[in-house]
């Protein structure tokens, strides 16, 4: 059996008949009375950096799902694809767009996470070593003045960006008027946007430089089409062209299926004056895919106005 330390002190204590100093040193070494706050202080650090690393892995579980689950609520796509509506693609846009938004809020939550709670531990550590935190506290409090004063555009643009992800103002995908630029957004970050216009061109722009957005992808677009035909045009005859246009494309498993989600509304006569009546037919479509459905439409509207001898205007 190992001997206890009052055992081993005991027995040196007998050996060394005279007070030299290696006795002297090797008999408070093995003295219990030096040894158990030591052992107690670093047994207690052990378990302080033991359970902030388990809190933080629950911490970093419990953020991962409940940020999944807050980007996968219901949308109003979601809505419409329980009505029979959308495709299999636009499902697995919506779900990377959804992938990628949950990734972002838990990467910068998990982040905040682990700065907390090890911070914690290590403070708590400094003060079971009887080291004084109070010097430290102060210092870290005023360069953090400090860079707050240097970094306020930075510190803005992160709070917009956040702000941002949360409220799925725009993803990856979405056509935006940001104000500064309009484009398809490439990418999004806590910081910047990235948009690349129509001609190709990059554009990156700070978040906290965006004081409004104008989403054209969001839940849903609307296609129109304005048919313009001569005064002394049959109004009725028109009207029913573009409502057989409408019945046609809307029973079309081809776009019912993938583009439009409601029935196609012939509006009527939309302008009037001496020599132009103009009709406008619009349907309500996905996000983004208002120009396919009007250009669909405006081939549908050509042939079935020549079969129906119906002229266009002239100079329209």
């Amino acid at each position: 059996m190992i001997p206890s330390l009052d055992s081993l002190n005991q027995q040196m204590s007998s050996v060394c008949e005279g007070d030299t100093l290696l006795c002297s040193t090797l008999a408070g070494l093995f003295n219990g009375a030096t040894w158990a706050p030591l052992v107690a202080t670093l047994i207690t650090i052990v378990l302080i950096l033991v359970l902030a690393f388990a809190i933080r892995k629950v911490a970093h579980r419990v953020i991962t799902r409940v940020v999944t689950r807050a980007a996968a609520g219901g949308s109003i796509m979601t809505r419409f694809r329980r009505n029979g509506v959308g495709s299999e693609s636009i499902d697995i846009l919506l779900h990377e767009r959804r992938k990628q938004r949950a990734e972002t809020m838990g990467s910068v939550l998990r982040h905040i996470a682990s700065i907390v709670i090890l911070g914690t531990a290590v403070l708590t550590v400094l003060d079971r070593l009887t080291i004084p935190i109070a010097p430290l506290l102060t210092s870290v409090g005023i360069l953090g003045v400090a860079i707050g004063f240097g970094a306020q555009e930075l510190v803005k643009d992160f709070i917009a960006g956040m702000f941002m992800l949360l409220e799925d103002q725009y993803g990856v995908g979405d056509v935006i008027d940001s104000g500064a630029a309009v484009g398809t957004v490439e990418a999004v970050t806590l910081r910047i946007t990235r948009l690349r216009d129509a001609d190709g061109r990059v554009w990156y722009v700070r978040n906290g430089t965006i004081t409004r957005v104008g989403n054209e992808s969001q839940g849903w677009s609307r296609a129109y089409v304005d048919v313009p035909v001569g005064y002394a045009t049959d109004v009725t005859a028109v009207r029913d062209v573009l409502e057989g246009i409408a019945k046609d494309m809307w029973d079309d498993p081809e776009f019912r299926e993938t583009v439009i989600v409601e029935r196609p509304d012939v509006f009527g006569v939309e302008q009037l004056s001496d020599s132009t009546i103009v009709f406008r037919i619009s349907a309500k479509t996905l996000p983004s895919k208002q120009a396919q459905v009007a250009r669909e439409m405006r081939l549908k509207v050509k042939s079935a106005l020549d079969t129906a001898g119906i002229a266009l205007a002239p100079g329209a």
